[in-house]
């Protein structure tokens, strides 16, 4: 459903099994025709598992850190990946790794990094990493895929940042594409969570289709939900009384306690949040809970420690949310409709 529509929410009523379905359509062998991806700082897949996830062959994976290119190889063992600075990716061996021409590609996506952008911390319109979607442009406009998603934060339409977000469109629309932006909520995508993110998206000026946006298909999937069947987790259920705490905080983000009958707060990638179920009793959840509410299928796997599990999933696209991005890109060109 597009921009625009009424959205008929979905109430999710067996939410591990959502997940499990999804990663099998991940697994599931890809039609002759699969629509075809490329992504750029990838992180460690949470965008790459939801073009999986929605039935597309991904082609290259680009990223530079260390741990984050590791965890990909695990779970993407037959993604080629260029492990280094994007800056040093020329558009021909961008090419010569996917295997394709200029305008062949389906889908080019990317999230450049955001933290100067981010709400969370010091916000620094002068902060280098801003610039890194000129690397995405300069790629972009090699490559001519014939659609592209962007990804960043809410935080760049806030202030000053305005101006930076005003400035990133016009580079994309030079770039040969007509585009849309819009904050989406993934709590609405069927994830678990509480996270805004703005989401560009561009069909090629030749290409006859117009950029849109899907709308949201589910009812907000509660904390309670989103854990069930975890082990350690037998007080988590759906008759939380008054009298107990709220059930969840991110004290680098907000620092207040929530209903656990609501989303989760916004992962952030400094540390988990703060779990509790009786007066007294808390701890930071694990990466395993953390994977759930961002949306990552059990079966997915973290290496290097908690905290860099933690560090992976808050600096991911919860899957289900891009699955629904890139299912709704599908639909708007006929030459990738299923």
């Amino acid at each position: 459903m597009a921009d625009g529509a009424t959205p008929r929410l979905q109430r999710i009523t067996d939410y591990p099994a959502l997940l499990d379905a999804a990663w099998a359509q991940a697994h599931a062998p890809r039609a002759a025709n699969a629509p075809t991806v490329i992504s750029t700082f990838a992180g460690c897949g949470g965008s790459s598992l939801g073009y999986a996830m929605a039935g597309y062959r991904e082609l290259l994976a680009v990223e530079w850190e260390q741990n984050a290119a590791e965890t990909f190889r695990l779970n993407f063992p037959a993604v080629p990946l260029y492990h280094g600075d994007i800056a040093k990716l020329s558009v021909e061996e961008c090419l010569q790794r996917a295997a394709i021409a200029p305008g062949e590609l389906d889908v080019f996506d990317g999230s450049p990094p955001c933290q100067g952008f981010s709400t969370v911390g010091k916000r620094d319109v002068g902060d280098s990493r801003n610039q890194l979607f000129r690397e995405y442009t300069r790629l972009l406009s090699g490559l001519r895929p014939r659609a592209f998603v962007m990804e960043n934060v809410s935080g760049m339409v806030k202030g000053d940042f305005k101006l930076v977000f005003a400035a990133i469109l016009r580079a994309l629309k030079t770039c040969g594409y007509r585009v849309k932006a819009r904050l989406l909520g993934a709590h609405f995508y069927g994830v678990p969570q509480e996270r805004e993110r703005m989401i560009f998206v561009g069909i090629r000026d030749d290409v006859a289709a117009e950029p849109s946006h899907p709308s949201g298909w589910s009812e907000p999937v509660s904390l309670v939900a989103g854990l069930a069947g975890l082990a350690g987790l037998a007080g988590v259920r759906e008759g939380f009384g008054p009298t107990h705490l709220a059930g969840v905080r991110n004290e680098d983000f907000e620092n207040k306690w929530r209903s656990p009958l609501r989303p989760c707060c916004t992962v952030v990638k400094s540390r988990p949040p703060i779990l509790s179920f009786t007066v007294g009793d808390q701890r930071e959840m694990t990466p395993r809970e953390c994977a759930r509410v961002g949306s990552f299928p059990d079966g997915f796997q973290f290496i290097g420690g908690a905290s860099k599990a933690v560090e992976r999933i808050g600096n991911s696209v919860p899957p289900l949310l891009m699955r629904s991005i890139a299912a709704h890109v599908r639909t708007l060109l006929p030459c990738l409709s299923p």
